[in-house]
């Protein structure tokens, strides 16, 4: 029963089972079973107090050097947000096993420790396929999706193929769970034809793995793929849901189709009896944003049936930014601090739209109220993999041991791009420094530092693929536009907000993200 709950829309109720254990008269004791399941039920409720209860109730059981009940309370602790705690479950074990791991992995990933995600990943057994064919049991089902889950955050498709290709060696079913797995690490990876090839050959389908690769599609730029896949999963008789209209209303704004998004957004509730939800609201805001219908996306915004949240403002932004109309523009900025007063991106934001407006006063004001509450811009973080291995660079960081070679390719960079006609835009650098400082720091953003060494890693013609954990700034997307026309090299990077396909001198965005 208390599995059965742990699972079902009411996990709560588990805990009632597992007091009638504790209250029985006949001598009862809760067993391993009995907590990864009472875990799993405190990762589901997000219980903050339950959790660490419960984890002490393990030890008092002594069920804590069971690997099920470690890798639950590792689990547990990620989604509580509590990393920490899940490293001390981890470290406390003597030897890892393959479950442990991958749940280590799958917490650091999902919470963006990508460091000690890389160290774990590097040292998993099942990156030798050797060694994972000796252990006493093959990795299941649910240690696969680990894996694949830890590739998708990481960007680490080499990896990523890695699994799939021990998936297929070793004949394991392609189950709906694995195949959406599959499905989400390609497309995520920037994938979309061996996600498709993934979707194609599954057996098995259910409204998750459509709505999986139409997500893909559209996170990639490809609306008009991702609407006809909609049609042909209707003609299927696949009912769509929430998630599903996400990627159609995405899709409709992506192609800058504004009728037939509305058509789909009003037929969430007319057609499939279903409530628009804060993210379907955000993706109208971005549908009128995009056709520069400004004044509607504000419109809609404040006629919303709840209080709009920080991603509809981001939208309406992102839109003005685009079609220059800063005073709209200030306006969402200051709605999305108010929203997220603790978050510093906020505060770069406007201040961005400050520096764009010249108004160096406004710049100032930001910094110092940053300065006052405390808050610190986050360090941009890029992520490369190369020949299966996973690189991370910070800005500034010179710490990776060919860095030398880098700076002297982004100094090549830099040369090429001044005989092309580039010119830095130094508005948004928030530093009061020379100019040509301001240059040099834009010269040495993480995805910058991240592209130059994949030119020097990877095979001429060879994708260069990268995550970064903050949304690109103009410049370096100005940049990585030029780098991939001088190059001749496909650039493809996830940033905070979406993918950037880079080829020939153009973005799969059209310079709007």
């Amino acid at each position: 029963m208390i599995r059965a709950h742990s699972k079902s829309p009411n996990p709560h109720r588990s805990f009632h089972f597992y007091n009638k254990i504790l209250q029985s008269s006949h001598n009862l004791l809760p067993d391993n079973y009995t907590f990864t399941f009472l875990v799993r039920t405190c990762a589901q409720l997000l219980a903050q107090e339950t959790g660490p209860a419960v984890h002490a109730a393990v030890i008092r059981h002594g069920f804590e050097t069971d690997p099920h009940v470690q890798s639950g309370l590792i689990y547990m602790y990620a989604e509580l947000g509590l990393l920490d705690c899940s490293r001390k479950v981890f470290t406390e074990i003597s030897e890892p096993d393959l479950v442990t791991q991958t749940a280590m992995v799958s917490a650091c990933a999902k919470l963006g420790e990508v460091g000690f995600a890389r160290e774990l990943f590097d040292i998993m057994p099942q990156k030798d396929p050797t060694c994972v064919e000796c252990n006493d049991s093959r990795v299941n089902e649910v240690s696969m999706v680990s894996v694949l889950s830890a590739c998708t955050h990481l960007g680490a498709l080499d990896q990523g193929k890695w699994a799939h290709a021990y998936i297929e060696r070793n004949k394991l079913r392609i189950t709906v769970t694995l195949g959406t797995a599959l499905i989400d690490m390609y497309a995520k990876c920037g994938n979309t034809d061996k996600a498709m090839e993934v979707f194609w050959g599954m057996k098995e389908k259910n409204v998750y793995t459509w709505s999986s690769v139409m997500g893909g599609l559209t996170m990639n730029g490809f609306g008009e793929k991702c609407l006809e896949l909609f049609s042909l999963m209707k003609n299927e008789g696949v009912q769509p849901n929430e998630v599903t209209f996400v990627s159609v209303l995405r899709g409709c704004s992506v192609v800058g189709l504004v009728e037939e998004g509305r058509k789909h957004y009003d037929s969430m509730r007319e057609v499939y009896g279903l409530e628009p939800q804060l993210e379907h609201y955000g993706c109208i805001v971005d549908l009128y944003g995009r056709a520069g219908r400004l004044e509607e996306a504000l419109d809609f915004i404040i006629k919303m049936p709840v209080k709009p949240h920080a991603a509809a403002w981001g939208a309406l932004l992102n839109a003005s930014k685009i079609y220059k109309n800063m005073e709209l523009a200030e306006l969402a900025s200051r709605k999305i601090v108010e929203l997220e007063a603790k978050n510093h991106g906020a505060y770069v934001l406007l201040s961005n739209v400050y520096a764009e407006s010249k108004n160096w006063d406004g710049v100032t004001n930001v910094r110092q109220t940053m300065k006052a509450r405390g808050i610190r811009k986050l360090p941009g973080c890029s992520v490369i993999e190369v020949n299966g291995e996973v690189h991370e660079f910070f800005v500034g960081d010179k710490s990776h041991p060919r860095y030398d070679e880098i700076e002297a390719k982004l100094e090549e960079i830099s040369r090429k791009l001044k005989l092309s006609g580039y010119a830095a835009n130094t508005n948004p650098v928030l530093f009061d420094i020379e100019e040509e400082e301001k240059e040099d720091a834009l010269c040495k953003h993480s995805e910058k530092v991240a592209i130059a060494f994949g030119l020097i890693s990877l095979k001429e013609g060879m994708p260069i693929r990268i995550v970064k954990n903050l949304r690109v700034c103009w410049d370096c997307h100005v940049v990585t536009i030029m780098i991939s026309k001088i190059y001749s090299r496909e650039i493809i990077v996830r940033d905070r907000n979406r993918f950037h396909h880079f080829k020939d001198g153009e973005c799969s965005c059209k310079c709007f993200w």
